[in-house]
């Protein structure tokens, strides 16, 4: 990381320059996960590092978490997309190629941010995302995020299956058939979304592995990132 960038209300975006000598690379913005009490470091920046060296410029976002409660996560990714949107030509990057990779709760924010009624990001990554708050919910976060009583609504209107429409981008999803804190239904859940409404998308389901893998090296669901690479190089990303 070269830089950092303070944004409102606290959140801070690592910068991680994309390799290469392109004047205006692709981007993506960078949720870690952690069930909305923490951000998992080997979620970010390594990460981060790993898209630098495909061509793309890579954003940590370090978002506000417990105590914290909803809309502040959103609040933060919505501010930093419109930062990096605003900023594109002094950041070098595309302003219309810029996407979201999140893990986990970062891949529930990443989900929410990809189907805002505002402004969106131009393609998705998640990565065995917490995607349903009613399905098979995760306690911990659905707890973390909306605090212990929360209202029905806000449980079906923050639910991904609940919010995908004809215009969330292109979605790349990825889980474990064996992970015991996110069940691979969250992503089957987004998956079946996306289907119904005619959105380009890829689900890669690995045999094994659990939960929070990250970039998951020397384990066979590591093949994730080359699949996920081919699906951006397909969109003209890398």
């Amino acid at each position: 990381m070269n830089d950092a960038i303070l944004l409102a209300d606290g959140a801070v975006l690592g910068v991680f320059p994309a390799s290469g000598e392109e004047d205006r690379t692709a981007a993506m913005l960078v949720l870690p996960g952690g069930g909305y009490a923490r951000l998992a470091e080997h979620e970010g920046a390594p990460v981060a590092r790993w898209l630098s060296g495909l061509g793309i410029a890579a954003f940590v976002l370090h978002y506000r978490v417990a105590p914290h409660r909803y809309a502040a996560p959103l609040l933060d990714a919505r501010n930093a997309l419109a930062h990096l949107r605003a900023n594109a030509d002094r950041l070098g990057i595309d302003a219309h190629r810029i996407g979201v990779l999140g893990f986990s709760a970062g891949g529930h924010l990443a989900g929410l941010l990809a189907t805002d009624p505002s402004e969106r990001p131009d393609a998705a990554v998640l990565a065995y995302p917490v995607a349903s708050l009613l399905t098979l919910p995760h306690e911990g976060s659905v707890t973390n995020l909306l605090g212990p009583d929360p209202d029905p609504a806000d449980l079906h209107d923050l639910s991904l299956e609940h919010r995908v429409d004809g215009d969330t981008p292109p979605t790349f999803l990825w889980h474990t058939a064996d992970d015991a804190s996110v069940s691979p239904m969250h992503s089957f859940l987004v998956a079946g979304a996306l289907a119904r409404h005619h959105v380009p998308f890829e689900l890669h389901v690995y045999r094994t592995g659990g939960h929070g893998l990250g970039l998951a090296a020397d384990h066979p669901a590591g093949a994730w990132t080359a699949a996920c690479a081919a699906f951006l190089r397909d969109l003209g990303w890398c």
